[in-house]
């Protein structure tokens, strides 16, 4: 006799075969964690944060620092790491916002670093974007000046983006260097000469999950080659979620996977990639103190 499902019974049979289907990260040891230095927990795709974060926690995820884009975004993260022990909030204007922004934005920006219940820990993510040129070059590069000076002003490290725009950033950030409380060079996208160059300003280089697809001989290069006291993890959620959820909704649970992927490229188990990349963040950041 054939059995027709209900509607209830119908969803209940999806999500079994999605839970079977389901690929969990890989687990870290119950004495160590991940940080996820950079995802963007106030955009859309974490609508159930106590789910986001809670799953996170449950995969060995134990620190998540929320991203500024803008003056809403800025508040946005600081208010998401109020409310949970393991977040921490950047501020900053992204490239894409900056033909937008007023000695206004900037105040409130300030103003919001310097209250330690914020729990600030970073600048950014600020820097160059050529590739979709969503503000004009000349105005990109005025107000990611002004920023980096500003950073230095609230003794806070830079989250630098760097899209097909490798040689005026390095520029900039030499010419206006040296940054005593560091930086890192999120999404890393350039070769391991860019990466040597990036170093030795003091700066850490961030992986991706770009770094699981196929086509990134570049960037699992650098992992490869620079020495892990130098790189840093993040998911850059809800975006370039890492294979095998590649084109989905990044979650920071998934940072394993692309953990995994830089022990495998250094033949060091995931453990001592937990360790180190996470005793990084916290020099870099500062977290846990805040």
């Amino acid at each position: 006799m054939l059995r027709v499902l209900s509607d209830s019974g119908m969803r209940s049979a999806r999500v079994n075969i999605m839970k079977k289907t389901r690929k969990n990260p890989p687990q870290v040891s119950s004495d160590t964690y991940l940080v996820d230095t950079h995802c963007h927990l106030d955009m859309r795709g974490y609508e159930d944060l106590d789910d986001i974060i809670a799953s996170a926690a449950d995969q060995g995820v134990g620190g998540i620092i929320t991203i500024g884009i803008d003056v809403q975004s800025s508040r946005h993260a600081v208010t998401i790491a109020r409310r949970y022990k393991n977040v921490w909030a950047t501020i900053g204007i992204h490239p894409h916002n900056a033909e937008n922004t007023s000695p206004e934005h900037f105040n409130q920006l300030a103003t919001l670093a310097l209250d330690k219940s914020n729990k600030v820990v970073g600048y950014g993510e600020i820097g160059l974007d050529y590739a979709k040129n969503y503000a004009p070059k000349e105005r990109q590069i005025k107000e990611f000046v002004h920023q980096l000076h500003l950073a230095k002003d609230l003794k806070l490290p830079v989250i630098i983006h760097d899209r097909d725009a490798h040689e005026d950033t390095l520029q900039l950030l030499k010419q206006h260097g040296p940054f005593p409380d560091g930086g890192v060079m999120h999404c890393f996208s350039g070769d391991s000469a860019l990466a040597d160059q990036v170093i030795d300003l003091g700066f850490y280089i961030s992986i991706p999950g770009i770094i699981t697809f196929k086509k990134s001989a570049t960037l699992q290069q650098v992992a490869r080659e620079i020495p892990l006291e130098h790189i840093i993890l993040e998911t850059d959620g809800p975006f370039l979620a890492p294979v095998p959820y590649r084109g989905k909704t990044n979650r920071p649970e998934y940072l394993a996977f692309t953990a995994q992927k830089v022990a495998d490229l250094k033949g060091i188990s995931l453990d001592d990639v937990a360790r180190i990349t996470t005793e990084n963040s916290k020099t870099l950041f500062k977290i846990y103190q805040h």
